[in-house]
């Protein structure tokens, strides 16, 4: 009888609109993808990317475990213009759901760098409240959720909170927003 061991897909869900630092951001995803990716082979892990901003969301890197594949897709992400987080959530709860139907056993995790402050929607709805109907609908299929909060300390009205509330998951503010911390933050959420 062969055990086949579950597969990890940690998909990151990155707010590229100009609302905060945009540059360190990306270097931050972009290393602890890498580092992540570099775990992944042996782990049969898979790692995605999907950045939002303007009036969209866009699937940068569909998961995978490849290196150069990630370094090709990593190399110019757009930036700047509005702050899609319901497109943002949507998108990446569709690319789960496509991965979990050619593999039932994959254990999704979504990582949200965000401030928590969507201010587009895609329906009628305010943004906030999509936004949060969405993160309910990702919580209920079961998809563990880690919110890393990008809104400046003093500026933080909590909505990256009352994202990580809506999603059932932890919400952290990094002491400095670095590839490793991001990427020790997700490998300990992996083990938890």
């Amino acid at each position: 009888m062969r055990v086949t061991k579950q597969s990890n897909l940690i998909l990151f869900v990155v707010d590229a609109s100009w609302s905060m630092a945009v540059a360190e951001r990306m270097q931050a995803t972009k290393g602890a993808i890498m580092s992540l990716l570099t775990d992944a082979y042996q782990q049969r892990d898979r790692v995605g990317l999907v950045v939002f901003q303007k009036n969209r969301a866009i699937e940068i890197l569909p998961p995978t475990n490849s290196v150069e594949l990630a370094q090709k897709a990593l190399a110019d992400i757009p930036v700047g213009g509005k702050t899609p987080l319901s497109a943002g959530l949507t998108l990446a709860h569709q690319i789960i759901e496509r991965e979990r139907l050619s593999n039932p056993d994959v254990m999704p995790m979504l990582i949200i760098l965000t401030d928590g402050a969507g201010n587009v929607s895609m329906t009628n709805m305010p943004p906030q409240e999509e936004a949060h109907f969405i993160a309910e609908q990702i919580q209920h299929d079961n998809v563990k959720s880690v919110v890393i909060n990008m809104e400046h300390v003093s500026f933080d009205q909590g909505l990256a909170q009352k994202l990580a509330d809506h999603l059932g998951g932890p919400c952290y503010t990094l002491a400095e927003l670095r590839a490793d911390l991001l990427y020790q933050t997700v490998r300990s959420e992996m083990a938890g």
